[in-house]
């Protein structure tokens, strides 16, 4: 049926802007006279007139509640569904949300319900997941994604959302499609030149020969415009999936940022019952929540936090602030760290514009406000310590500028970077203490970065004072006191450093020499006098710990000896990267931290050292390879890949290459020494987790597809062998390179020969997605090589090395995903229960003694 003019009026379009069109509509409405119809848009926005228009045409009754009702959600559910069973309701998204996940439940969305039509348009549809949770089971209610523009008289396309994708939480979709065009509307996807795009990303533009819409002062268009949206859409087939708007994909730290898909990523948190993300001012991202108040309630049962420092607010109590971290937490793990947001508010219910979408505006004035909060008395010296001190710490403890921190106290020689920061954290730190200080300077960013506290605190005081901002001599890293060992770089003198050299051990039992020739059999092995069987061989606990986050990353050991010592004699250090995004250098011995540094997303690939030993090199889910300084963890140079990095680097001790795969499904081989050059690359259709070895000259690699791969120094395929499930593991390689181990997800350790043949196989009841380490028994009095290997249902496993015997077993509270590795005595392997364990490694006779 031909659509026909209601009437021309003044509305208001979504971004505020007055706008004359011309409202039409099809007389072809599944509606009754028994429903009744909640006019939720003000008059001056246009889907009131679609409100009103579906009353009239149906002889439906049209529900008007006042204003005032509206701010009151729970009043207003009771008087659109107890007293006037209210049927078909069209809102947007933010506005339903006000009513809370409990009242959606068990009134608007629940099964005794009287709504029988739930259009929800003018923003983002929430995922199928969040829909879902607001709705009661055997609930009937019909609910439809609705989209369109003011421009072209309100909705254009519509799509009803198959009730068994609200009711099966098996549904695999992410997202809910804008849906078919409606009569006579036609909807197209262009490119930035113009071009129509049938696959990818491109804007929305709408119109159709029927489709009669003047804007402003026109009085006549050409039959069949098309008028932009301003909305981004990804032509999947036959559906389109919003994106956001246009002005609404930002770049942040030259990293591009969806607003709109943030904010429905943390609409799906189970904490959260509404949001709201902007970016202020062009840098600050800021993200409003609305708790769930189920999680506030669970929150408030566990036990309370210590008070804040004294002298300090905070915008909410210590239950708050353990709900925001949570929140950021897991936002940390989820996003790359240029899309977490920089400061998050939790706020009883969003604040709304007349048309029921989000006020940006009045949540950033409430955001500034608190803000204040922060900001010193004029001339204050005490006040201005205060606010740069508490700036400081949340800026470390990666809290934001609004939450609760930790009663840490900053020590005057503290370093920014070596007390948990980075470039990040201090590009946001420095603009807090300016804007919170109100204090100018061009300079303060390099003090954060290369001074102390103390060198910090004195420049903010002479800028606020309005004193030249000369730079004094700073405290450089190098020269502050180890007062804090647990936090501090420790450094030696040139002359000391030379006389230093280096034995690397990391995954896969690789031991490498750099420096000073030294057998992979430890001295005090040679000491012992192996027997054939020895004794029953026994693991304990030395030392566990806690990294905050899990860790799935496996651990790599520098020991640095002098030249007149032997190596058991040098300081063992465990290096090992996390989830938390933090790389760690931790003391063998006691396992306290030596140095630390946080990068650019999780952790999960275990680290390399260069030929040279100076270099640590690490994979990082930013699809970054990181080459660090090994003695303070500075960054030396960084390669970027098409994807995330979750393989670790193998260094070839002929060539001094190092080589990586990436998710990308390439596998790389890069010079350190000239930073970063690609050499050669394979690739395969199936993505590599596997880190590749390359201690025989050749590169052996595992694949998702269940391939053990061994390819030429030039790339060519040699042989593969084929498990039973996806190869996560990492091959280890020994006896003089005639073996090969290697795990399986089908749960088998595989020992296979150099031509990749079959030898022996050990049978583990959970799966092996880490690598096996491969030393020698003499340590222990057994002669030969002995395997240490973990499963992912906590198993510790040592196996007799010729035939896969199972010789000494320990098990752990959570999941191993780290490859063990062993030194001495000391078996280290990083848990999901967020600790690094430390497991002796004895005979059962001499622990009796002990």
């Amino acid at each position: 049926m031909a659509a026909r003019t209601l009437q021309g009026l003044v509305v208001a379009a979504a971004s505020g802007h007055s706008d004359r069109v011309a409202v039409t509509y099809d007389d072809g409405s599944p509606m009754t006279a028994d429903d009744v119809v909640f006019l939720a848009s003000p008059l001056t926005f246009d889907p009131s007139v679609v409100d009103m228009f579906l009353a009239l045409s149906s002889g439906a009754q049209l529900l008007v509640v006042p204003s005032v009702l509206k701010q009151t959600p729970g009043r207003l559910a009771r008087r659109l569904f107890q007293r006037h069973k209210t049927t078909v309701m069209q809102v947007t998204p933010t506005l339903l949300t006000r009513f809370g996940q409990r009242t959606l439940k068990q009134e608007v969305l629940s099964s005794a319900s009287p709504l029988r039509v739930l259009a929800l348009g003018g923003e983002a549809c929430p995922p199928p997941a969040l829909l879902r949770s607001w709705r009661q089971e055997h609930n009937r209610t019909s609910v439809y994604n609705i989209y369109g523009i003011t421009e072209v008289s309100c909705w254009a396309c519509c799509h009803r959302i198959p009730e068994s994708l609200l009711q099966s939480p098996a549904h695999a979709e992410s997202f809910v499609p804008l849906g078919a065009p409606l009569m006579d509307t036609r909807v197209e996807v262009r490119d930035d030149e113009g071009g129509l795009v049938t696959e990818g990303e491109g804007q929305v533009f709408i119109g159709g020969e029927e489709r009669v819409c003047l804007l402003d002062l026109e009085e006549t268009v050409v039959p069949g415009t098309m008028r932009a949206s301003g909305d981004w859409v990804r032509v999947r087939g036959e559906e389109l999936e919003y994106l956001g708007r246009r002005d609404r994909l930002v770049k942040r730290h030259g990293k591009r940022v969806n607003l709109d898909s943030l904010q429905q990523l943390i609409l799906g948190l189970p904490q959260v019952d509404a949001c709201a993300v902007c970016l202020h001012e062009g840098l600050r991202l800021l993200a409003f929540v609305v708790p769930s108040r189920n999680q506030a309630v669970q929150q408030r049962r566990d036990p309370p936090e210590p008070p804040p420092p004294s002298g300090t607010e905070g915008t909410a109590d210590g239950t708050d602030g353990r709900l925001r971290r949570l929140i950021l937490d897991q936002l940390s793990l989820l996003l790359p760290s240029h899309s977490v947001p920089d400061t998050l508010l939790l706020i009883p219910a969003l604040l709304l514009t007349p048309h029921g979408k989000v006020d940006t505006e009045a949540l950033v004035r409430t955001f500034q406000t608190q803000r204040k909060r922060l900001c010193p008395s004029p001339g204050d010296a005490s006040n201005l310590r205060q606010a740069v001190e508490l700036l400081w710490q949340l800026a470390v403890c990666g809290q934001d500028v609004l939450g609760l921190p930790e009663d840490v106290p900053v020590e005057e020689n503290s370093s920014f970077l070596s007390s948990g920061g980075d470039s990040l954290k201090a590009l946001r730190l420095c603009e807090d203490i300016l804007t919170a200080t109100g204090a100018a300077s061009a300079d303060l960013l390099e003090v954060l970065l290369d001074g102390t506290f103390s060198d910090v605190l004195s420049h903010v005081e002479r800028a606020a004072r309005g004193a030249t901002s000369e730079k004094g001599p700073l405290k450089r890293r190098s020269d502050v006191p180890s007062a804090a060992p647990g936090k501090r770089e420790r450094k030696q003198s040139a002359a000391a450093e030379e006389r230093w050299a280096v034995k690397v051990v990391r995954r896969a039992g690789e031991v490498v020499d750099v420096s000073i020739p030294e057998t992979t059999v430890p001295d005090d092995a040679r000491k012992q006098n192996p027997s054939r069987g020895g004794g029953v061989l026994d693991l304990s606990l030395s030392w566990a710990s806690d990294t905050g986050r899990c860790v799935d990353a496996s651990p790599l050991l520098l020991v640095r000896y002098r030249g007149e010592q032997s190596p058991q004699e040098g300081r063992a250090t465990v290096i090992i990267g996390s989830h938390s995004h933090r790389i760690q250098a931790l003391d063998l011995l006691s396992g306290s931290l030596v140095w630390e540094r946080v990068l650019g997303g999780r952790i999960e690939a275990s680290a390399a050292v260069s030929p040279c030993g100076s270099l640590v090199v690490v994979g990082c889910y930013d699809s970054c390879v990181y080459f660090l300084c090994a003695s303070s963890g500075d960054t030396r140079w960084i390669f970027k890949t098409g994807d995330a990095v979750k393989s670790s680097p193998a260094v070839d001790p002929v060539s001094g290459l190092v080589m990586v795969g990436s998710h990308d499904g390439s596998v790389y081989a890069l010079d350190p020494e000239d930073s970063g050059e690609v050499l050669w690359s394979y690739r395969r259709d199936a993505p590599f987790f596997s880190s590749p070895n390359g201690s025989t000259g050749r590169v052996l690699i595992g694949s998702v597809d269940g391939n053990i791969c061994c390819l030429s120094s030039a790339g060519e395929l040699m042989w593969e062998f084929l498990t039973n499930g996806p190869v996560f593991s990492s091959p280890c390689v020994w006896a003089d390179h005639r073996r090969v181990l290697c795990g399986s997800h089908d749960g088998c350790l595989y020992c296979l020969s150099a031509d990749g043949s079959l030898v022996w196989s050990f049978q583990t009841p959970g799966k092996v997605f880490s690598s096996p380490c491969v030393f020698d028994g003499s340590a222990v009095g057994r002669r030969g090589a002995l395997v240490g290997l973990v499963s992912t249902d906590g198993t510790v496993w040592i196996l007799d090395g010729r035939d896969g015997r199972t010789l000494a077993s320990f098990t752990l509270k959570g999941e191993l995903f780290s490859s063990p590795l062993v030194w001495r005595r000391s078996l280290v392997v990083g848990c999901r229960d967020d600790f690094v364990y430390c497991l002796k490694l004895a005979v059962k006779d001499e622990m009796t003694k002990e």
